[in-house]
């Protein structure tokens, strides 16, 4: 159990060690630490890859060629018909379906995956013998029999907000492509997508109506040079042909986004933070920032707060 002390939290006491290790007997989890034969090769790539995993079901698959799907928790009757449509597809093609077991768009596409007899594969933001959300229960179970789920965080790891950001980085780490279908601006997919770009993983978006909230951020993907994932077909041609990563054409920034740049190159913040710094809700700048971002002018560390590049 030493490999625990190497995750990202404080090493616990010895007694709690033992407990986690009895808690990982029991769920039936293995660790695979980062020197293991086993250990996933697309995460040993990583800039800081997780010393060690925790896998419950088949720990092979993390090495297999997959594809992750992401979107919107609150998500709309067309994005989870979307997402259990294109899971199905890519599982019937023999790919690993990647997601993060949450409520809307990542459970239609664990659903899909298992419909169509495939393998998927989900990344927890939390300790992996833990089921978030609750309701996911009967579908993690699933997915442990016909899949995985994997975490690299230490048994009795609640599912708190700052684990999401490093789940999320490991969603497409697994992946060689990453389909966004419904998202926000403001979302935790959009998140997925920027360690998309810094991996060199291609990006596709499913369209949605223009006046959808719950399509904007795809289509502003799309506007900003995403493939588009409208089936299975789309996908694979994009795993066929040189990597394809979305980036916004350079162009001069508006005053608005000029005067947020300099805020951040003085200092780095996180969003609640420049909200305060600025006086404004974050809703108003979750547009701005993920301009920026898109234009690569800012991005967010792992810990979640922004910065200015050159």
């Amino acid at each position: 159990m030493r490999a625990l002390r190497g995750a990202r939290l404080a090493a616990p006491p010895d007694a709690d060690i033992s407990r986690a290790q009895a808690a990982l007997e029991r769920s039936g989890a293995v660790l695979v630490p980062l020197p293991a034969a086993a250990y996933p090769w697309r995460l040993a790539l990583l800039r800081e890859p997780p010393p060690v995993l925790a896998v419950r079901g088949d720990a092979a698959l993390l090495g297999q060629r997959a594809v992750a799907i992401v979107g919107a928790r609150a998500a709309t009757a067309y994005g989870r018909a979307a997402a259990r449509r294109l899971a199905a597809e890519l599982a019937s093609a023999g790919l690993v379906v990647v997601s993060g077991l949450a409520r809307g768009i990542d459970a239609a596409a664990h659903e899909g995956a298992l419909e169509a007899g495939g393998a998927t594969v989900a990344v927890l933001a939390c300790g992996v013998e833990q089921v978030y959300p609750p309701e996911h229960r009967g579908l993690a179970e699933r997915i442990v029999a016909s899949g995985a789920l994997v975490s690299e965080l230490p048994p009795g790891t609640p599912p708190l907000a700052a684990f999401f950001p490093l789940r999320n980085r490991l969603i497409s780490g697994l992946s060689e492509a990453l389909v966004v279908v419904e998202a926000r601006l403001k979302s935790g997919s959009l998140h997925t997508v920027r360690h998309a770009f810094d991996q060199g993983i291609d990006v596709l978006a499913v369209p949605g109506p223009v006046d959808a909230p719950a399509s904007e951020g795809p289509n502003r993907l799309l506007r900003d040079g995403a493939a588009p994932a409208l089936d299975a077909s789309d996908v694979l041609a994009v795993l066929a042909g040189p990597p394809r990563v979305p980036a916004a054409a350079p162009r001069a920034l508006d005053a608005e986004l000029e005067a947020l740049l300099a805020v951040l190159r003085r200092e780095p913040a996180t969003r609640d933070g420049l909200s305060r710094r600025l006086g404004v809700a974050p809703q108003a700048l979750a547009a701005p920032l993920l301009e920026l971002e898109l234009a690569g002018r800012v991005v967010e560390d792992r810990d979640g707060r922004l910065r200015a590049l050159p």
